[in-house]
């Protein structure tokens, strides 16, 4: 291989088997995974879908990619699947071209509140090409609902604007969806309920989360974070001729040829999770997260909703360290070993690239073998760096005791 190549891959090994992951969208894949991605499927073009192919040679290929159908059906419990989108993204722009022309409405969740890019920044595709409207958290602190959604508040916007679609799945939401009320919601003002399941949808095939079906009419999501396979992005309903809509719109509509070597890699993905231990995994990363969880609220710190139902919860830091921003939290953390991400709050003051507060996940940590005792102790570190407001002998010191404590709980690969 070249050396060049080789060196920055290997500096990068190096960084995951010495470091903590912390970051909720991400997660460690097997060697099958792996193996399947690094494949010869790699060298082959195939546009078009199983037997309407535009080339020939396509024989292992259709095959492959049946095999990821079936198993992504079987997994989620649908009628059908679309396993070509190149991403997350992918998948959510395929549905709205699906159902919507531009300039068309749909409702999504205040985007600072939670919400992902894809579903109406203003200057991605969701917010330049269709029109989103939004509907918020519940904002009373007094509220036993503070900081989860605000269900009558969709409905108010939906009936007031009555969008084309209801979006819902977050970036950065720790509560559990109600699927059966938003699709309530949809059928009352006639929109299509889509929901995007890309952070949850390893707890859903675990059975931990409730699943959005029978409630959605599309569902979209990446086949990474929670559900521990490759990059890439999934799209199923149980509907034959919403079926027929998302594979014209994600081909020729949005994309031409499929990465087949990353579809082998979901077709392993799949098959992992319909393994029983599966299960035990994500019956695992939400005991990992609450343990996370509780463990920074006993050392003082204030989450958003007050702690979480999933495998991620965020941290509002500006109690425990006003005058500090997310985003420097975040760099001590790295120096020290612990790998999260800047995140925004509700009503945060501070700008997306500072922010006031972190997201923390426990996917990778899970993947690890890492239990609740070893989230009392990752939290004890972070504690540690955060009082310290950036020394770097503190950081340097912990660094060290993460990498020793990394070497008990190697990685898969």
């Amino acid at each position: 291989m070249d050396e060049q190549v080789t060196n920055i891959i290997s500096r990068e090994a190096d960084r995951q088997n010495t470091t903590i992951e912390l970051i909720a969208s991400e997660n460690h894949v097997s060697p099958a995974v792996t193996e399947a991605v690094g494949s010869c499927m790699t060298n082959k073009y195939a546009e078009g879908y199983p037997g309407k192919r535009y080339y020939c040679g396509c024989k292992n290929y259709d095959e492959m990619e049946l095999l990821a159908q079936e198993r992504a059906k079987k997994l989620f419990n649908c009628g059908y699947a679309n396993v070509q989108p190149h991403s997350g993204a992918s998948a959510n722009i395929a549905a709205f071209f699906a159902f919507m022309q531009p300039g068309d409405k749909y409702a999504s969740l205040v985007l600072s509140d939670g919400g992902h890019l894809s579903h109406g920044l203003k200057i991605n595709i969701s917010g330049k090409y269709f029109e989103p409207v939004h509907y918020p958290l519940v904002y009373d602190e007094n509220s036993p609902d503070f900081e989860t959604i605000d269900y009558d508040a969709v409905r108010d916007v939906c009936l007031e604007h009555k969008p084309k679609m209801l979006l819902c799945g977050y970036s950065a939401y720790p509560r559990t969806i109600h699927f059966d009320k938003m699709r309530a919601v949809a059928d009352e003002c006639g929109a299509i309920l889509m929901c995007d399941i890309a952070h949850i949808a390893g707890l859903v095939a675990g059975g931990v989360h409730p699943s959005p079906f029978p409630h959605a009419h599309v569902v979209t999501t990446t086949t990474h974070k929670t559900l521990r396979g490759p990059r890439g992005g999934l799209i199923l309903t149980n509907d034959e001729e919403i079926s027929t809509k998302i594979d014209r719109a994600v081909f020729p509509g949005t994309q031409g040829g499929p990465l087949m070597h990353v579809i082998a890699g979901k077709a392993v993905c799949f098959g992992e999770a319909l393994d029983p231990s599966f299960k035990t995994y994500a019956k695992n990363i939400v005991e990992n997260a609450h343990a996370l969880s509780e463990a920074l609220v006993s050392r003082g710190y204030r989450l958003v909703s007050g702690g979480t139902d999933n495998h991620l919860m965020l941290v509002d830091l500006r109690e425990k360290i006003p005058e500090n921003t997310g985003k420097e939290v975040a760099i001590w953390l790295e120096n020290a070993g612990m790998i999260t991400n800047h995140n925004g709050i509700p009503k945060d003051p501070r700008p997306p690239m500072q922010t006031s507060g972190l997201r923390l996940g426990t996917p990778a940590v899970t993947t690890r073998g890492m239990g609740p005792d070893e989230m009392d102790k990752i939290a004890n570190w972070m504690d540690q760096v955060i009082v310290s407001r950036g020394d770097s002998s503190v950081q340097e010191k912990i660094s060290k005791e993460v990498a020793i404590f990394c070497s008990k709980f190697p990685l898969p690969h």
